[in-house]
């Protein structure tokens, strides 16, 4: 199943949450691999405090607890992550796959 896995900092954690995610990123654990990784230059969502860094990824993985492994360590050095389900729909094709959804 593939995720948007939302991450949330302040700038003065950044060098351990980067430790952190290149540590689960470059030996990942079985059933999960992240296939794009973005970081926001501007204000994410309205509130968000300033100094906080929000970074994006779409992660694909197999179980929860291949999700669970790659999240918890960042969340023990201070990151606020959500992961949300998403589901992948044809540029061409959205109408026939809410057809399908409607049923």
């Amino acid at each position: 199943m593939k995720f948007f896995q939302f991450a949330m900092f302040d700038i003065a954690k950044a060098a351990e949450i980067a430790k952190a995610s290149d540590k689960v990123w470059s030996n990942s654990p079985q059933g999960i691999k992240i296939l794009a990784d973005y970081v926001c230059l501007g204000i994410a969502f309205p509130g968000t405090p300033p100094n906080t860094v929000v970074s994006m990824s779409i992660v694909e993985a197999k179980t929860a607890e291949a999700l669970t492994a790659a999240t918890y360590p960042m969340m023990l050095v201070g990151a606020t992550l959500w992961n949300v389900p998403v589901m992948e729909m044809p540029v061409a094709g959205v109408s026939g796959i809410e057809k399908k959804m409607r049923r």
